[in-house]
């Protein structure tokens, strides 16, 4: 449109000189302020196109030119250009188009129904002429574009297209008139406009009819389908899709199985989508940016349409979240399934009908495949190309086709390695189950050892809390952070159950318990006497109870450190924290004679320093050799075993050390 028509044009809703955009729905021309209220209405109420930027056809415009601006408003008072966005501007459109306020509206009837139903046979009637403002007014009052008329057997585009009225024809297009209805002869408009000997009303009605994929086609890669010669479709494809990822495939047999229905509905969502983005990126051209502060309305996604489930209106926004290269292949999807709905789904048929419409006139600078550079990865357009027309139709008709024999040996290589996984993961489970097995016996025999011929023994207390009265016996265990309470088992029972049941926490209480009541100075002879070590000879050089205390207490340091490391899967750690032990356990090791006359002292010692031999190796093993996920948790079972045996050794010295110089 030329800048001289423009410039006698005023906004429809604020009266401003030259407006550069047009709501195609509305038939009205309107400037940038009001274009970006409008945007925020939805597609649904107005649909908004720059009348330069935006690549359609001049009658899409020409009847918004053509339909008198004055006559919209009904004596309400429109909008100045001074006015502010918000609230006048907004207030006055929202009024104007979402509750066509200022529409005149026939004499109200008990059924909407038969209301619609009059308006439809009003519109029926009327599109035969080019009296556009009543059609408009019609179709804004809620009259059906599709309408078939019970009596005369057609729709109202049937008799625009007879008729040869181009504009009447625009405007029931731009509300969902669909050019490929059937009358009760079985003829379309095409066929009405063509044996009218209106040819290109008939052309245009045909890219009417292919109008959403060719927006999705042009939106990819800037080309449009030549209709005239039979090719009605164009789908670019990515320069990085050549290898379909397993998830890929999955969402593409997905949408495959959609009901045409719910395939219908998701293209409109994305053709609206891809409206939203055009008109963004449009809008962020033309508008000044200079301007620091700006009360335009900015759409960062698709408006909520009061006729469509909340649950689609949330899958509509959602779409503004996928990236470039997301969209693309979503836009990418939609037409080549459109196209198998269009065609049928076996490659012949594709094939043949590719033939009979025009395939001679495309060669092979204008394939059907068009490539579409790739956000991430640009250098492989390149690439793609060389490929070849024919292995990318092979390769688009296939994943429309059948399962391949390569796709279902991928998902037999698949299956064989999850079997393989779950008989390695079952095997595992059985040597924990007889890990755990183990040390629930080992624990029952350390609980028996706390229980007299005579009967249960209470166990000692730690210093500064009283004995409990009145209930279950309670040891009171130290990890680390605090002390807490857990009941002493019964005999024949096992103190897991009253344990966390992590094996990593169960070995790390049970350590603690051991070396707690070791390093308790409130041992007592009589609670000693229940254990194994009361018939040890005397031993004059046996060292002290302060040093071997001492001794203890830094072995239970590093063990306590060593165990932390393995609940928080710090492998690195091990290494030193196991030469922290060796070392603390040599210590100890020197405070003994080399020859004990006491058996439990020697058997005692001799377990010290060979756990802490077998716990150095086996942290070595973790740290350095970097072995497998499931050798790492069989590693860390050993470390705590030998670590167990550690305190467990440690216990019995003090033992022996406390009794012996209490006599």
């Amino acid at each position: 449109m030329s800048k001289r028509v423009r410039s006698r044009e005023v906004c429809a809703d604020c009266s401003a000189l030259e407006p550069r955009w047009a709501s195609v729905n509305r038939g009205v021309l309107i400037c940038d302020e009001c274009c970006s209220i409008h945007r925020g209405l939805g597609r649904h109420s107005s649909q908004v196109r720059h009348l330069t930027h935006t690549p359609c056809t001049a009658n899409s415009f020409a009847f918004c030119f053509l339909l008198d601006p004055s006559s919209a408003g009904s004596g309400k008072r429109k909008g100045n250009p001074q006015d502010r966005v918000h609230p006048n501007k907004t207030e006055f459109i929202k009024a104007k188009y979402q509750m066509l306020a200022f529409v005149h509206r026939m004499p109200c009837r008990e059924d909407d129904n038969v209301a619609t139903k009059d308006l439809s046979k009003q519109l029926h009637s009327s599109v035969r002429t080019g009296n556009l403002e009543t059609c408009l007014r019609l179709l804004s009052l809620g009259a059906q574009a599709n309408f078939f008329h019970p009596e005369k057997g057609n729709t109202p585009l049937h008799i625009a297209a007879k008729a040869g009225q181009v504009f009447q024809v625009e405007l029931l297009a731009v509300y969902g008139a669909d050019p490929g209805a059937l009358d009760t002869s079985g003829k379309t408009p095409i066929d009405y406009a063509r044996q009218a000997g209106h040819q290109e009303l008939a052309d245009r009605l045909v890219e009417i009819q292919y109008e959403l994929t060719d927006r999705l086609t042009f939106y990819l890669c800037g080309r449009r389908p030549d209709h005239r010669t039979g090719q009605h479709f164009i789908i670019p494809q990515l320069a990085d899709s050549l290898d379909l990822s397993e998830f890929a495939k999955a969402a593409k047999k997905k949408l495959q199985s959609l009901s045409n229905h719910q395939f219908e509905e998701l293209a409109m969502d994305v053709y609206d989508e891809v409206d939203r983005r055009e008109t963004d990126a449009v809008w962020l051209v033309t508008q000044n940016h200079s301007t620091l502060v700006s009360d335009a309305t900015v759409v960062p996604f698709l408006p909520v349409n009061p006729e469509y489930s909340s649950t689609r209106n949330q899958g509509r926004q959602k779409l503004a979240r996928f990236n470039a290269h997301e969209f693309a292949t979503l836009v990418i999807d939609i037409l080549t399934d459109a196209k198998r709905r269009q065609w049928g789904n076996s490659c012949e048929s594709m094939k043949g009908i590719d033939g009979c419409h025009g395939s001679d006139s495309q060669d092979n600078d204008q394939p059907d495949y068009d490539s579409v550079a790739s956000d991430e990865d640009p250098d492989r357009e390149v690439a793609s190309r060389d490929n070849g027309n024919d292995r990318r139709t092979k390769s688009s008709d296939l994943s429309d086709g059948p399962i391949t024999v390569q796709e279902f040996m991928e998902v037999k290589s698949a299956l064989n390695a999850s079997e393989a996984k779950i008989q390695q993961l079952l095997k595992l489970n059985c040597h924990l189950s007889e890990e755990l097995r183990m040390i629930s016996l080992q624990t029952e025999n350390s609980s028996l050892r706390w229980q007299s011929p005579g009967g249960a023994q209470q166990p000692p207390e730690p210093p500064g809390r009283p004995p409990a009265r009145g209930g279950p016996p309670h040891v009171h265990v130290r990890d680390g952070l605090g002390f807490q309470a857990l009941p002493l088992p019964q005999r024949r029972a096992t103190v897991w159950k009253y344990l966390p049941s992590p094996l990593h926490s169960m070995y790390c209480v049970c350590v603690c318990v051991w070396v707690r009541w070791s390093t308790s100075p409130s041992v007592s002879c009589e609670s000693l006497e229940e254990l194994p070590e009361e018939r040890a000879e005397a031993d004059s050089t046996l060292p002290g109870t302060e040093d071997v205390i001492c001794k203890t207490e830094q072995i239970t340091k590093n063990i306590q450190e060593l165990l932390r490391a393995a609940q928080e899967n710090k492998y690195e750690s091990f290494l030193p924290c196991s030469e922290k032990i060796h070392g603390a356990v040599r210590e100890m090791a020197t405070l003994f004679p080399k020859t004990p006359r006491s058996e439990t002292v020697r058997g005692a010692l001799c377990l010290l320093t060979t756990s802490a031999g077998r716990l150095h190796g086996q942290c070595q093993k973790a740290t350095l050799h970097s072995p497998a996920p499931a050798d790492l948790q069989l590693v860390t079972q050993q470390v705590i075993q030998c670590a167990y045996d550690i305190a467990k050794a440690a216990k019995q010295l003090v033992t022996v050390t406390t009794k012996e110089n209490s006599n």
